[in-house]
């Protein structure tokens, strides 16, 4: 049976699961979008966690698609994993240097657990804590020794563009938008090219920004399950979350777990996807057009 591991951890755990030096691999998974001009990888070399690895979500993805980091095959996360120096027993730690306390890292959290590896928890806080509590940080970087993981993909955590589009009628699942409301509401652009807001028909917005407190730290059971339910969100129906390139849609996911409703599918191809290829009466905004003409 697969290890399991708490969805969230703590600064003072992985301080102290450090100095155990058990199994466990500590990984930098910071991504941020291009318009915002951070160079992740390059921040990484300037100061990490002592003994983290960094993950890329652009290199760990389906490079033949034409979307954002798509997730790749079975055989493309278990090279890359492994060569992280990763195995089925380690212990997976995952944090970002996002502002927000968390941005990417639920995004590599849930993409660990969608293929078959449950021993995978995020740093709660990210660096902006591990830092501001006085915790150590270092510009040296040990390559990791390659070594074998296995990938089991669990297809019926990902939901596709044709399974958004039939749900439009059988509403077997509920759709949330992890997206920033004005993007999700069509007041506000998006951040890609050639795409405009707007939202799936049906679907409900839950800011991926409002699960965290403003220390950065993801909020207590009890208020994040308080969200779901002034959202409409029936915790105990199937769910499938969305944003913009099935990133920040994880924060729904997470927060989805603590909840105790770990099932949770991601719409991986997005608002990005969606914007592409629906047809307009499928593209719900308050907005349309006007972002384009401004442009």
């Amino acid at each position: 049976m697969a290890l399991q591991a708490r969805a969230l951890v703590t600064s003072k755990w992985l301080s102290e699961a450090m100095k155990a030096q058990g199994k466990m691999r500590i990984l930098d998974t910071s991504w941020y979008l291009p318009k915002l001009r951070r160079n992740a990888k390059s921040e990484f070399k300037e100061k990490h966690i002592r003994g983290a690895a960094f993950f890329d979500i652009d290199q760990c993805c389906d490079k033949t698609s034409p979307l954002d980091h798509m997730l790749p095959t079975e055989k493309i996360f278990a090279d890359y994993v492994g060569n992280l120096g990763i195995e089925s027993d380690t212990h997976v730690v995952v944090y970002d240097t996002s502002d927000y306390g968390a941005f990417s890292a639920p995004r590599v959290w849930w993409m660990f657990r969608v293929f078959g590896h449950s021993a995978v928890s995020l740093l709660n806080g990210g660096l902006r804590n591990w830092e501001l509590e006085g915790r150590q940080v270092s510009e040296q970087h040990v390559k990791p020794k390659p070594t074998e993981f296995k990938a089991s993909l669990n297809r019926s955590w990902i939901k596709t563009y044709e399974d958004i589009l039939n749900n439009l009628d059988t509403k077997k699942f509920q759709v949330v938008d992890a997206r920033p409301a004005g993007r999700f509401i069509g007041l506000d652009p998006e951040p890609r090219d050639n795409t405009e807001p707007g939202h799936i028909p049906g679907s409900v917005s839950m800011p991926f920004h409002s699960f965290l407190s403003k220390s950065g730290h993801f909020l207590p059971k009890e208020q994040l399950q308080a969200l779901f339910t002034r959202a409409g969100v029936d915790l105990s129906r199937p769910i499938c979350v969305s944003c913009g390139s099935g990133v920040t849609a994880c924060h729904v996911a997470l927060a989805a777990h603590e909840c105790g409703h770990p099932g949770v599918s991601v719409y991986d191809g997005g608002w990005s996807e969606w914007f592409t290829r629906a047809v307009p009466e499928h593209v719900i905004s308050e907005g349309r057009g006007k972002h384009l003409l401004l442009a």
